[in-house]
């Protein structure tokens, strides 16, 4: 356990995981907002 320990990797942005799940968009790191896909259709 402890030598598995030492290769696991720290999740950066793990706060947006839920957000993912539910399906929300993001481009470069940034959420997308309804009306911006809008805008680029």
């Amino acid at each position: 356990m402890t030598t598995a320990q030492n290769k696991w990797r720290r999740l950066r942005g793990y706060r947006l995981l839920a957000d993912v799940i539910r399906g929300v968009k993001f481009k470069d790191g940034e959420e997308v907002k309804l009306d911006q896909l809008q805008e680029t259709a």
